[in-house]
Formats: structure tokens, C-alpha cells, sequence
């Protein structure tokens, strides 16, 4: 048996997915000696032509990291996936729409009039914007559609794994990684490398979480320093640990900084961020809306805080546009 055909690609994000891979180290020679890299165009010189050469499900499986902004990023993600056996969605924007998703919360004319024309920095006279077509002294040349919202990847082409993660941290990388090679694949759907546990339960601090936490306030993280030892979320910081995927390490925490999700939700919640919403809510020690809503004055970014990574995936994607 030959060595698997592995590619990776990067759509709209911030290109640490790709740092990732290489983050796994000598790890990564471990892959190369069953796994051959057939399509990595950030870091090897592959082109598309080289993608379109490939047979239909000859690529093994292609590791996609971002979500789908532009029409080129769509035009080549299908193409991968016509082309592969496997598709994974790698890292937070790919698997719930990223960082990058909560341009969803302006549409597109906003966005390009505030880019292009009206930022301080911005000195634009003429007022242009990106357009498909341009025409140059060469002749014109197209240029890929910017989207009216970002989508993550399984919103446009069929996805058969996930891999959390912003980025996804080394340990994570190589236990994908790990299971494709070796073949040890979960059903289709499952979330590779990570767990299905809370973070809280490999969480330091575990231990000094009281078991009937309730808040009288929130803090935000320049207001003090936290305690390194003693359970962020009793100390008053909105740690979202209780409600996201474990098997990163609790890196953040262990920076003494709370968590904020980026592993997505657990197995069965459609929803992280009401999720989120739901589990802060119940540890308010409140019994009036007043005293309650006095204390969601600390939550001042309500949706970079419980969507910061999935608000393209969430329920509540389409009606904040509307609206």
C-alpha cells in the first residue's frame, strides 16, 4: 500500500492553522513516513492546475482551515472536496466561522464603505472599492467575490471531520493527524483530537471551584489580577470552560486568563453560545431583573464574548443581520 495523499488549504483566516501543523514539530516527520503532502500551496509551490490534475477521490483527505468569504475560497474548497476521499474542517473558523464570522454583524456595503473610504487612515478620494473586474494597462483581470456573509465550511461543501482550536494546539494537531494516518477513524461527523468532556475537568484549578458556585458580579480581566490558584470563574471572570470541548490543555487558563471557547461546544449542543448564555445565567445569585441586569452591565460585548468563534454557525446567525 502507498502512502496516503494528505492536503491542506487555507480560506479566511488568520494563518496560525497552518503554523499549527508545523507547531507538532518532528511529529510531523513521524506523518511524512506513511502520509505524502500532494497540495499545501502556503508552504510548498503547489499550484491550482497541480490540484485539478488529481482524479476524482484520489487525495486521501484535504485539511481545510478558515471559513468561506470569498468565491475563490469556495471555488477550491469544492474542488477539494471533489478530489478527496476525506475532508476535515481544521481549526475554529473552518469548524463554527472563526474570529472573521463576526463581520457577519455588518454587511458587505458597510464593511467596504468603512475599509475603503471612511477610516481615519484611509486616503481615497476617488472612493474605489474591489470590484471582480479591474482593467489594467495588461488588460483585466478578475478578482475574487467577497461574499455578502462568511460561512463555515460545512455550510458549503460536506465536511466528515472537525478539528477544534484557534489554533488548534499541537497536542490536538497530532492526534488527528494520528487517526487518519493509522486509520483508526470515528464515525463520520466526530470532532478529532479532542474530547467530549468539559474543560473544566482537565482544568488546574478544577479543584477550587466551589460545587454550588453562584455570583453576585462579574469582572473583566483588566480589572485585577486573578488568583493563579483559585478557580477564575469563582473569582468573578466569565471562564467558559464549563461549556467547551476539553483537550487543549486549559492553555489559557494555565496563563491565567479565562476561557473563551474556542473548542466549540460539546456533542449535542446546536448552539454554543446560547449554551454559554444559559450556563453564566444560572450562576447569577439574583432574584430581581434589576440586581440581574445591573450585573450583565460587565458584559459589554455580549456577542464577542459568547459567539466570538461560532456566530456564523449559531442559531442566531441570520436574524441579527436582519434586524
Amino acid at each position: 500500500m502507498g502512502k496516503l495523499k494528505i492536503a491542506f488549504y487555507w480560506n479566511a483566516s488568520c494563518g496560525g492553522c497552518e503554523e499549527a501543523v508545523l507547531d507538532i514539530g518532528e511529529g510531523i516527520l513521524e506523518v511524512l513516513e506513511k502520509a505524502e503532502i500532494v497540495f499545501w500551496p502556503v508552504a510548498l509551490d503547489f499550484k491550482l492546475d497541480d490540484l485539478k490534475k488529481f482524479a476524482n477521490g484520489e487525495i486521501d483527505v484535504s485539511f481545510i482551515n478558515g471559513g468561506i468569504r470569498l468565491s475563490e475560497q469556495e471555488h477550491v474548497s469544492k474542488l477539494l472536496r471533489k478530489k478527496s476521499k476525506l475532508v476535515v474542517a481544521f481549526g475554529s473558523c473552518a469548524h463554527l466561522g472563526g474570529v472573521p464570522g463576526l463581520a457577519n454583524l455588518w454587511k458587505k456595503k458597510s464593511i467596504f464603505d468603512y475599509y475603503y473610504r471612511e477610516a481615519p487612515t484611509v486616503k481615497n478620494p476617488r472612493g474605489v472599492v474591489p470590484s471582480t473586474k479591474t482593467r489594467v494597462p495588461e488588460g483585466e483581470i478578475d478578482l475574487p467575490e467577497f461574499y455578502e456573509v462568511l460561512k463555515p465550511l460545512g455550510q458549503v461543501v460536506k465536511v466528515d471531520y472537525y478539528v477544534p482550536g484557534c489554533p488548534p494546539p499541537p497536542n490536538v494537531v497530532a492526534k488527528a493527524l494520528e487517526v487518519v494516518v493509522e486509520g483508526e477513524l470515528p464515525p463520520r461527523g466526530s470532532v478529532l483530537g479532542a474530547s467530549n468532556r468539559a474543560l473544566c475537568e482537565e482544568c488546574p484549578l478544577n479543584e477550587t471551584k466551589p460545587k454550588e458556585l453562584l455570583l453576585k458580579e462579574f469582572k473583566r480581566v483588566h480589572e485585577f489580577v486573578p488568583d493563579p490558584e483559585k478557580c477564575l470563574l469563582a473569582q468573578g471572570l466569565p471562564c467558559l470552560g464549563p461549556v467547551t470541548r476539553g483537550g487543549c490543555g486549559a492553555q489559557c487558563i494555565r496563563a491565567n486568563m479565562p476561557c473563551t471557547g474556542c473548542f466549540g461546544p460539546l456533542d449535542n449542543v446546536e448552539d454554543f453560545g446560547a449554551r454559554a448564555i444559559s450556563f453564566l445565567a444560572s450562576i447569577l445569585d439574583y432574584d430581581t431583573e434589576e440586581e440581574i441586569l445591573k450585573a450583565l452591565e460587565k458584559i459589554v460585548d455580549p456577542v464577542g464574548l459568547f459567539y466570538l468563534y461560532s456566530l456564523p454557525s449559531s442559531l442566531v446567525r441570520d436574524r441579527i443581520r436582519r434586524k
